[in-house]
């Protein structure tokens, strides 16, 4: 674990002090106890001093399944994944109504929470009829370095780093769980392509209000801005996937990157660091529900 915190192929070497000694990890001289179960059940966070728990090995996704962390003393738990159950909670879209009577929640998947800032600000401004998403997603874990058998489709275990593979993906339709009035008007697909890191969403919308692309512009530039500030970026760069490698934001709208074929059917291009970004939007959830205990 020391190894892995310390050398990172994709954001650097961290340049702080990382360290084993008795059982745990020690970095920059905070000592963390680290356990080895199975069962999440098993875990003792009480003694471990851990009152919030972040569910991220992907296997305990529902509420019944990530609960087994509150037997060992967790407060709350957030799952780094979309959930069957439990409810979605997106930063800077609807983190605001988390009720507290919730021992687990969801911070949904990297996509849902690119996609939600952007779908928010236009939706608010100009009316979603209905969308498509397509992201075009970095290959991950889940995938095989060279073709071999798949769970789910075959195609999923061709090798990443040789092929673009069309997959699916629930980020879009959760969208509608965290954002009501739109649930039911927008779905997508994913393209896992051979880049190790940094993904971009491509949102095509039927508009309401005829919206001409500078408007669109406008506005996602204020939100940027003021409500949405650190959430929700802006840039007229002509920037490619690798400049958004370690940004913090959950999605940064590419304003040169969008067209629109008239003023209520357009194509929306926003990036995000898939990793990186969700991973300090899991922090700042945990940060918010806490002001509210």
């Amino acid at each position: 674990m020391a190894y892995m915190f310390e050398f990172d192929s994709t954001h650097g070497r961290y340049k702080g002090k990382v360290g084993a000694t008795g059982g745990k990890l020690d970095i920059d001289g905070k000592s963390i106890t680290v356990f080895q179960e199975r069962d999440p059940a098993n875990i003792k966070w009480a003694e471990a001093g851990a009152e919030y728990v972040v569910e991220s090995t992907g296997v305990f996704t529902t509420i019944e399944k990530a609960s087994a962390h509150l037997k060992g003393g967790a407060k709350r738990v957030i799952i780094s994944a979309p959930s069957a159950d439990a409810p979605m909670y997106v930063v800077g879209v609807n983190h605001e109504t988390y009720d507290t009577c919730h021992k687990v929640i969801s911070n949904a998947s990297c996509t849902t929470n690119c996609l939600a800032p952007l779908a928010k600000v236009i939706n608010d401004n100009f009316g979603i009829v209905e969308a498509l998403m397509t992201t075009v997603h970095s290959y991950t874990a889940t995938q095989k370095t060279v073709d071999g058998p798949s769970g789910k489709l075959w195609r999923d275990g061709r090798g990443a780093a040789q092929n673009i593979i069309p997959a699916s993906t629930g980020a879009a339709k959760a969208v509608g769980k965290v954002i009501p009035a739109l649930n039911g008007k927008c779905t997508g697909m994913a393209l896992r392509v051979p880049t190790a890191n940094v993904s971009v969403v491509d949102l095509t919308a039927r508009l309401e209000k005829p919206a001409t692309y500078e408007a669109i512009k406008a506005v996602v530039k204020k939100a940027s801005e003021g409500p949405m500030k650190g959430i929700l970026g802006y840039t007229e760069h002509e920037a490619v996937s690798s400049d958004f490698n370690g940004d913090t934001h959950s999605s940064i709208f590419d304003a040169g990157a969008g067209i629109a074929l008239s003023e209520h059917f357009v194509k929306l291009i926003t990036w995000y660091d898939n990793e990186y970004g969700y991973s300090n939007r899991v922090v700042d959830l945990i940060a918010y529900i806490a002001t509210r205990e």
